[in-house]
């Protein structure tokens, strides 16, 4: 197969082999490539040493990346290329990055080192692609597979268990046996590894596909990570508007939900705090009275944690907070809504609660879709009529407040809000004079 490569990969590959090493192009875009998808970076591996790197291209803009590990980075048109020299790593004695590396001449052998058979492939022009690992058959055999003993591919880097975890929810691959049974194994060394690192791939994973075919096969990695879900396995509703268990539904609700992040991380946390809120009536029916709020304030201990930026948090715990709410197609609804968490969060909240009515038995299942699908309407109406749902869009301020005689203090903000609640619930016009008229009103009534 013929792989168009860019034209400022070729040039760097053509440079490097006039002054007499090998280059290639490498990893993720030789399989992207294969598989038909947009490279986002294309990556070089040459047996070049760093420094005769940097003499083949002299004059051009070079950033020293990684000198000891053997990486420059070289600009091209704007755009960043990583050359790395054909290497072998040392140990890994912080299941991070290698303690020390050794710089080889032999492409097989820098191929060895790398994580997965999908990755771990070369290619230029005149050799075509180079497999030593089997990418190409476990590409067409959609399958993540580790390049060698998975164990020892865990163990110098723990992030790769979720890596393998991102690939597959991404590419929509299975996970081969034995590299699964290394990721079991080697779960607990994640805990070694920097929350940050952590979140990114984490963030990664859940926007992929099959959430609740994958997450179940692997939920012993997932729970290393978060181990409040743990005691969602297995746990049952006993409840009629839900035909699945606790983590069943939450896995469900990820693949009902929008391809967004922040969306998918709200359904992945949304219902945490149930088992701690169960209880039974009677008659054997499970209620969860209260989730809502030990879920958000579970979900922003684990945000906490798991270092996410105070954004992420902040828009997270809402919606959880939220996601249980009643929200009727009905203007003056709405608008209290919008009052209360403005435009984005509403429609977002909107997008959750779909995601949370699709994980659950089919009972009045349509009606609640039906209902969710009348309220958006509602919200473009409301703001493209302008209608008021915020002070600063109220007709009157304190200014006009004091020119109508009520006192300076604390009793303005009092009367504004009171003046703002009765022109969303319609009571009043959003009009000066009708709102000055309404506050004489309250006061004469009163």
């Amino acid at each position: 197969m013929i792989i168009k490569l860019p034209d400022e990969v070729q040039y760097i590959i053509d440079t490097l082999e006039t002054a007499g090493f090998e280059a290639y192009a490498v990893g993720g875009c030789i399989r992207d490539s294969l598989m038909g998808k947009e490279p986002h970076d294309w990556d070089i591996c040459t047996s070049a040493l760093p420094e005769q790197t940097m003499g083949c291209f002299t004059g051009q803009n070079i950033i020293e990346t990684g000198l000891k590990h053997g990486t420059i980075t070289v600009i091209l048109n704007h755009k960043p290329f990583e050359i790395t020299t054909y290497r072998v790593d040392g140990k890994y004695t912080d299941n991070r990055r290698p303690d020390t590396v050794k710089f080889v001449n032999v492409l097989k052998r820098d191929l060895a080192r790398r994580d997965f058979t999908i990755s771990a492939m070369a290619y230029n022009s005149k050799a075509g692609i180079v497999d030593y690992y089997g990418g190409q058959q476990d590409i067409s055999e959609r399958k993540i597979k580790c390049v060698g003993n998975p164990n020892k591919r865990f163990q110098e880097d723990a992030l790769r268990i979720l890596r393998a975890l991102r690939f597959a929810s991404v590419l929509g691959f299975t996970v081969e046996g034995n590299t699964a049974s290394a990721m079991h194994d080697n779960r607990k060394l994640l805990n070694n590894i920097a929350a940050e690192r952590i979140t990114d791939e984490l963030s990664k994973l859940i926007i992929g596909d099959n959430m609740h075919e994958l997450l179940s096969a692997h939920i012993s990695v997932l729970t290393e990570i978060i181990p409040e879900l743990e005691q969602s396995i297995g746990f049952e509703h006993n409840n009629p508007c839900h035909c699945y268990d606790f983590l069943t539904h939450v896995l469900l609700s990820l693949d009902a939900a929008p391809k967004d992040p922040a969306i998918r991380l709200t359904m992945l946390l949304h219902d945490i705090g149930k088992p701690s809120c169960y209880t039974e009536s009677d008659d054997g029916v499970g209620h969860f009275h209260g989730h809502s709020q030990a879920s958000s304030d579970m979900a922003n201990e684990i945000l906490s944690r798991l270092k996410y930026d105070n954004d992420t948090s902040k828009m997270v715990t809402q919606l959880i907070l939220y996601h249980d709410a009643d929200i009727e197609p009905i203007q003056k609804h709405i608008k209290r809504w919008l009052n209360r968490i403005g435009e984005e969060r509403l429609r977002q909240l909107l997008m959750v609660k779909r995601a949370d009515a699709m994980a659950k038995s089919d009972k009045h299942l349509q009606s609640k879709l039906d209902m969710l699908d009348a309220i958006p309407p509602l919200i473009d109406e409301i703001i493209a009529q302008q209608q008021c749902f915020l002070l600063k869009d109220l007709a009157v301020n304190g200014r006009d407040l004091i020119e109508a005689g009520v006192p300076q203090g604390e009793k303005i903000g009092t009367i504004l809000n009171r003046l703002l609640e009765m022109v969303i619930n319609e009571e009043v016009e959003n009009d000066k004079t009708a709102l000055i008229e309404s506050y004489y009103n309250c006061c004469n009534s009163s």
